[in-house]
């Protein structure tokens, strides 16, 4: 996030796009609420009616798949009606020639025939935004789960520079995580490219400065991401693999191609509280320690580093993570000499330029939000005031892509994908006391698409995309669009991620998990 929960308190105006933070960001969803309370106006956009959508000033009820095309015709008409920020424009960004150029096409007619939104709301949302001084972007998996995921958060980008809203409080482009700490796993390097603090590994002062700290030498070759990890197992090259933390199986797009991937390694270790469906196919498995049992930190969507206590001991067999991965290292060659994690948090902010000036004692009450250079700074609650880090923000002129897969004769409907306030991930199986809340996934069902399938509430259906099919109960509920099946993926009695595509986008590589076509009927 590029500024604070706080600021989201204070904001005037919230756009929430692609997210429903009421069931996936319940705490963030009362802040919000307490926003609107106090007056601030809300656009959602979102196919659904979900709660957001139904108190909001203005709802625009999109296709999924067609975020650009929207977000493009909005800039048409704040471009066109001379209301952007022509200071903020001409003092911090370059290139807005090439974005005139490209919405220039994009009138609210097409626009609303792409998107399936009424011209009017359109035109109410550009003002609306536009003319509001503090507004705030807020956007989930909505935006980033489809094969245009960085397009539209790139085109997101566009929106707010445009119009000014960046680089002071109460207004920001703020991405809400998709689970708890993925912000900090990031932070650390937990991803392909990048050392700890988001260090290049192919930028050799970043790579030699790391090697003299953990005397090792390191690669400059840039990893695997999970889908290629997938791919490069079924081919063969991939060997092992080590999965903390995650379900793949249930979780992860094209479910029966995870599945084979899985089975084709020589080697897999899953570290997990449970025997998930994953862990079926491990080799070994690592019982690891829940959040109530260890020590360390959590770094949240505002970029809060927060401290996190043990409220137990590690029940049976448990290790908590950093104890297991210490040990696997030493057996592997390279021993690790932690003695507690406050030793592990002192590393990380001597290797991670965002963190360098926190210590234990910092983030003892309420966290610090990174980026903290030096023990006398106070920590970042707003990113980019003054300039942008790069200079100047660039504007880009995107152009609307389809999804990889849309609905057709044979598989006439689109199912899009999301999850539900009891479950979240993939709970179910464990809790028998969220299990109570909603024993069975119901697959929401447009009352006129029920009519012609013959359906009424509770009634299973069958439900098959070209990658596998499910039985599933129904929800009768004109809360989606017609020729839409809304479905959260947490049972493992109806594992929806079976049905939905594995095209994923070409930079983050993350799945299309909003957009699929499928085909339904009634079973009996």
């Amino acid at each position: 996030m590029t500024n604070s929960f706080e600021d989201l308190e204070n904001t005037k105006l919230i756009f929430l796009i692609g997210s429903n933070p009421t069931e996936a960001h319940p705490i963030l969803g009362v802040k919000m609420k307490k926003a609107i309370r106090n007056g601030a106006k809300l656009i959602v956009i979102d196919p659904r009616k979900t709660e957001m959508a139904e108190i909001a000033d203005l709802w625009l009820p999109i296709q999924p798949g067609t975020d650009i095309a929207l977000l493009n015709g909005l800039m048409h008409v704040i471009l066109n009606e001379d209301i952007y920020d022509h200071a903020f424009v001409g003092e911090r960004t370059e290139n807005i020639q090439e974005l005139k150029e490209t919405v220039e096409k994009y009138t609210p007619e097409l626009v609303a025939e792409m998107t399936g939104i009424e011209v009017e709301l359109i035109y109410q949302a550009a003002r609306l935004y536009a003319q509001t001084r503090d507004a705030s972007i807020c956007y989930t998996l909505g935006i980033t789960e489809h094969v245009v995921g960085t397009m539209n958060v790139m085109s997101i980008a566009n929106l707010a520079m445009l119009t000014g809203h960046l680089g002071r409080e109460n207004v920001g482009v703020n991405p809400l995580r998709g689970q708890n700490n993925v912000q900090g796993a990031c932070d650390m390097g937990a991803l392909p490219d990048v050392f700890p603090g988001y260090q290049k590994v192919f930028k050799e002062e970043a790579r030699k400065r790391l090697e003299t700290t953990w005397n090792v030498s390191l690669s400059d070759r840039v990893g695997l991401t999970i889908p290629e990890m997938m791919d490069s197992a079924i081919a063969g090259n991939l060997k092992a693999m080590m999965i903390m933390g995650e379900d793949p199986v249930l979780t992860d797009p094209d479910a029966n191609h995870v599945h084979k991937a899985l089975e084709s390694l020589d080697f897999l270790v899953v570290q997990d509280l449970f025997i998930n469906e994953t862990a079926k196919l491990a080799d070994v498995f690592l019982p690891a320690a829940s959040f109530a049992e260890k020590d360390g930190t959590f770094t949240n969507s505002e970029r809060r580093v927060q401290r996190v206590r043990k409220a137990i001991e590690p029940l049976g067999n448990a290790k908590t993570d950093w104890t297991i991965i210490t040990e696997l290292s030493r057996r592997m060659g390279y021993p690790m000499k932690y003695q507690n994690v406050e030793e592990v948090f002192n590393e990380m902010t001597t290797v991670n330029p965002i963190y360098a000036g926190m210590d234990y004692q910092r983030i003892d009450k309420k966290g610090l939000q990174w980026p903290v250079p030096t023990k006398e700074h106070s920590g970042t609650r707003v990113l980019h005031v003054g300039q942008f880090t790069k200079g100047k923000g660039t504007f880009k002129g995107i152009e609307h892509l389809p999804p990889a897969e849309v609905p057709d004769k044979e598989y006439p409907y689109l199912l899009s994908t999301g999850r539900r306030i009891y479950h979240y991930n993939i709970t179910t199986q464990y809790s028998p006391t969220l299990k109570e809340y909603q024993p069975e996934e119901l697959a929401m069902v447009n009352p006129e698409d029920a009519s012609h399938l013959q359906l009424k509430d509770g009634d299973k259906i069958k439900v098959a995309s070209r990658r596998g099919e499910i039985i599933v109960a129904t929800e009768i509920t004109d809360r989606v669009p017609k020729g839409m099946v809304w479905m959260a993926f947490h049972h493992k009695e109806s594992p929806t991620n079976v049905l939905t595509n594995g095209a994923y986008d070409p930079v983050s590589q993350t799945g299309e998990y909003k957009v699929a076509a499928v085909k339904v009927e009634k079973y009996n």
